[in-house]
């Protein structure tokens, strides 16, 4: 009788640490998902944010006559990707110039503003 209920003591021990060991496994393993997910969204509005400075660099910086319309609505269509108020407002502090200083003093502060969005 003894040894029977140290066998069925033994295996109600083993049943329960079983469902520990896994169910901290599970817990660890979805917070661990909620990690990844978070880490998996910085690179991605990190990706954005350089694919539009890019953009800019290529289409604005560099351009050696006007900017054309399909290029800034391509501009347009990138910043607003990116979701983020701040962003937006200094693209449109840019886009509202009316004189050249204004506007290179908008690009330096855009330019700052997007390298600063930049997390890792």
């Amino acid at each position: 009788m003894l040894k029977k209920q140290t066998i069925i003591l033994s295996l109600i021990i083993v049943l329960v640490a079983g469902i520990v060991f896994f169910g901290l496994g599970w817990y660890l393993s979805y917070k661990g998902g909620q990690v990844n997910a978070a880490l998996l969204q910085t690179y991605q509005n990190n990706g954005k944010v350089l694919n539009f400075t890019k953009l800019f660099i290529q289409k604005v910086l560099k351009a050696e006559n006007e900017v054309s319309f399909g290029d800034r609505l391509e501009l347009e269509n990138a910043v607003r990707s990116i979701n983020n108020k701040e962003i937006l407002a200094q693209w449109k502090k840019f886009t509202e110039c009316e004189t050249e200083d204004q506007a290179q003093e908008e690009v330096k502060n855009l330019m700052d503003l997007l390298i600063s969005k930049v997390t890792y």
